[in-house]
């Protein structure tokens, strides 16, 4: 299985069994029914809608519940018998486990995984696989059964009596209970190179010892936003849980929060970019998960551009087959803005201070046009010990084409125990009042600030320009 399992809790007695079945499957996450179940890893709120998008995302699915429940909630998007993951229902005691879906997809061996955690016979029905003890359908990695319409009546041959010969090397098949015989009407061949099935045979393509199959590995790139973990979208949460490699600069790999045992994580400096990147690829080249962290949004001035860019100088083919997703996060502007109001509200641009990556000249060019343009702005990286002088250098760009009470959002460590948060005027900012965890969200010609009722201010810049539309 190459996605996490998913465990659906709908009461707490059933919250006790799936802590029991995790135990036993360190990867699966525990979700649970919201309004009445505390304590799962996740929650949710609609059971056919949840059950739904983790069976049609590929997810092998245990539910607390009936099995009626359960099929009846999947009835209506049940196709392709072939590509559907393993659904199980498990009684809220543990006391039955009975596989639903996905018998060519391993269904059969994640019930007897989960019947033996409980203690428990699995309620296995599948006719075939109760008489000679394995799933044809179902070979282990690095084999694949290159004639599956055929097994269906294969295996309605062996139960009506026929027997069957093996050629080449099958060893998972070696305590299965099969009816052999040299002789056999039937054949199982296994083999490295192709090979066309007659009437009577299955024919298993077997990779070369050079060319084993493994499961295709994943970096995720994912924002943690601001901080605090209420700002992390769920897909990012999810993939925390289910990386194997955990990467990233240090200081945000501890606000990712804790990880399991078996996660390892490779903590480097901050301006190690381009190696971390590599190093991820040459982790998810092996068949392994691996997550890249940053702060706020992964391709807002973070890791998400490295990541690309690596990929894209590389002509190693093996870095080109990784699944490469991005899952999105809340950038430190974003999160100021939101708690001050609306100040980019209207058009607006982001811009760093810092010249690291590109020339200082520039970062004047584009705050002056954008300043002219009347673009509200975010600035990151504002200030910082070796470039102190950069900060009052723009403030003095800005002037040129801002009356002095402009609004100012200070926001500094916004998600953070150390929050804070106010807002000035453009006339009043200095840079002793700025450092490298502070975001400079400075408004348009149009944004305006007004008192908040319990303290503060409410900043905003209008959808409108010029004159203001009738109501």
């Amino acid at each position: 299985m190459t996605s996490s399992p998913i465990i659906l809790v709908l009461s707490a007695l059933g919250l006790q069994t799936a802590r029991q079945i995790k135990s036993g499957l360190e990867d699966s996450i525990i979700y649970g029914l919201n309004t009445r179940v505390d304590g799962a890893d996740e929650s949710f709120e609609n059971f056919g809608d949840t059950v739904r998008q983790f069976y049609q995302s590929g997810h092998p699915i245990i539910a607390l519940c009936s099995a009626g429940i359960t099929i009846r909630s999947l009835s209506s998007i049940l196709e392709n018998k072939g590509a559907e993951p393993p659904v199980l229902a498990v009684a809220d005691d543990g006391s039955a486990v009975v596989p639903l879906l996905g018998g060519t997809t391993g269904v059969n061996v994640l019930a007897r995984q989960i019947a033996a955690i409980l203690d428990v016979p699995p309620a296995i029905t599948t006719s075939g696989e109760l008489r000679f003890g394995t799933c044809l359908l179902n070979p282990p990695p690095g084999i694949q059964l290159k004639n599956p319409e055929k097994a269906k009546t294969f295996i309605a041959d062996m139960l009506a009596g026929k027997t069957v010969r093996i050629e080449g090397n099958a060893p998972w098949l070696a305590d299965a209970r099969l009816p052999l015989d040299e002789n056999g009407e039937l054949l199982i061949r296994v083999t490295s190179g192709s090979a066309e099935a007659g009437e009577n045979e299955l024919v298993y393509q077997s990779s070369s010892d050079n060319e084993q199959s493994r499961p295709r590995g994943k970096l995720t790139v994912i924002g943690l936003g601001p901080g605090d973990p209420d700002f992390m979208i769920p897909a990012v949460k999810q993939a925390l849980k289910q990386a194997q490699d955990i990467l990233g600069y240090e200081t945000y790999i501890r606000m990712a929060g804790t990880f399991r045992a078996n996660q390892i994580i490779h903590a480097t400096d901050n301006r190690e970019e381009m190696q971390r990147a590599r190093h991820a690829f040459d982790l998810a080249a092996t068949g392994r998960s691996v997550v890249m962290i940053s702060s706020g949004d992964p391709g807002v001035f973070a890791m998400a551009t490295a990541v690309i860019e690596a990929l894209h100088e590389s002509d190693n083919p093996a870095w080109h087959d990784v699944e490469l997703e991005i899952l999105p996060g809340v950038s430190a502007a974003l999160a100021a803005a939101g708690k001050s109001g609306a100040p980019l509200g209207h058009d607006f641009c982001i811009i760093s201070l810092s010249d690291n990556l590109k020339p200082w000249e520039i970062i004047e060019k584009r705050i002056s046009l954008a300043a002219e343009a009347d673009f509200a702005f975010a600035f990151y990286n504002p200030i910082s010990k070796p470039r102190p002088w950069q900060l009052p250098r723009a403030i003095e760009l800005l002037r040129q084409h801002r009356k002095p009470d402009t609004p100012v959002v200070l926001g500094r460590d916004i998600g953070r125990p150390a929050e804070t948060l106010r807002t000035i005027r453009l006339g009043d900012l200095t840079p002793e009042q700025v450092d490298m965890r502070t975001v400079v969200v400075v408004g348009s010609s149009l944004t305006r600030s007004f008192p908040k009722a319990g303290g503060g201010d409410w900043t905003y810049t209008p959808r409108w320009y010029g004159t203001k539309p009738h109501s």
